[in-house]
């Protein structure tokens, strides 16, 4: 099934192009649309919702046409947006039984479908405080749970994690995949923070200048290569074994692809963990037999998987060479007529 559909979706204000052309395909489960601010992101989610109409092309959710059934689609969907929009003077519980009562629940279901939702989201102790008094990470629940007080088949979370600490960017993510694995409800995530996709969401989407960059599952993206993460402990002999192992098999003729904090975003320890390339079994023999031999322990040989950052940038990279060829002929085009006219 597919949850939502898009074929050369456009949206044009008058100094700029939100939306170009964009055509997906999104099925179940948790999905990720990343882009920098301004790709489009919030501007996709409201054509969605039938809150806003596309210039041209055509988008689905739910099997319901966005320009034709935008009430239909609402209820079927919920929304978390991006920005503040929770009354302060009124506490968790009334908030979300009202916007459960506006969704079509009798009060007695919405009452009870309140409960069980912050209770899902954490803040049941905290349920009858004022909102006004709430952390910046229980106001994010608590427009969690209006998404989804109404049982809905999809969820939009339009950056869900802004304005979070670490700890409770993890809380939310945590919250955001539990959505799909206990209630099967599906979700599309917005972010700007590829890190946070990768962890959560079954596929990704990237659109860039409200364009279709790439659209994979996460498993894609994050592919294992060809590199071998590695990392040991020192030794009395060797105070510095990181740096031991690097001389070791470099005189082995093993190529070295990162060391001291290079290329080792995501992996703990960086700075203590050699990135190698592996060229085929005796590779592996190598390491094995240059560590032992230095009387270093092994902490870890593993393969390396992508980044979906890295993707992205391999991904944007042809369109800037080709852009900056482009304003690099145009440049020489109104330099050499402007030489035309003076010779005249």
């Amino acid at each position: 099934m597919t949850v939502i559909a898009t074929e050369s979706l456009s949206k044009r204000f008058p100094r700029v192009t939100a939306l170009d052309r964009l055509s997906l395909d999104i099925g179940p489960g948790v999905t990720g649309l990343v882009g920098a601010n301004g790709a489009g992101k919030s501007t996709l989610i409201k054509i969605l919702l039938g809150l806003s109409p596309a210039t041209e092309g055509r988008a689905a959710v739910l099997g319901l046409d966005v320009s034709t059934s935008g009430a239909a689609i609402r209820e079927r969907v919920g929304y978390m947006p991006e920005h503040d929009c929770l009354p302060p003077d009124v506490s968790a519980t009334e908030f979300v039984v009202h916007m459960a009562r506006m969704s079509g629940l009798p009060p007695t279901a919405a009452r009870e479908r309140t409960a069980d939702t912050l209770r899902h989201v954490g803040l049941y102790e905290e349920r009858y405080r004022p909102i006004g008094g709430y952390s910046t990470g229980m106001k994010q629940r608590v427009k969690l749970a209006q998404a989804l007080v109404h049982d809905p088949q999809l969820v939009l979370l339009d950056e869900p994690t802004n304005g979070l600490d670490p700890v409770g960017r993890d809380e939310m993510l945590g919250l955001i995949r539990r959505v799909h694995t206990d209630f099967g409800i599906s979700v599309l995530v917005t972010s700007h923070l590829l890190g946070e996709l990768e962890r959560t969401c079954d596929h990704v989407v990237v659109i860039d200048g409200g364009a279709l960059l790439r659209s994979s599952s996460t498993s894609d993206f994050t592919q294992t290569t060809t590199t071998l993460a590695v990392e040991v402990t020192d030794s009395d002999t060797h105070p510095d074994g990181t740096d031991a192992l690097r001389r070791a098999l470099t005189g082995a003729g093993i190529k070295l692809v990162g060391f001291d904090g290079l290329d080792t975003e995501g992996l703990p320890g960086a700075g203590h963990i050699l990135l190698i390339e592996a060229t085929g079994e005796e590779t592996y023999d190598i390491v094995r037999d240059s560590v032992a031999g230095l009387g270093l322990g092994l902490v870890r040989m593993e393969q390396r998987r992508h980044h979906i950052a890295e993707v992205f940038r391999t991904e944007e990279a042809p369109a800037a060479q080709a852009a900056a060829q482009t304003a690099s002929v145009a440049a020489g085009a109104v330099q050499q007529k402007g030489s035309g006219s003076d010779e005249h």
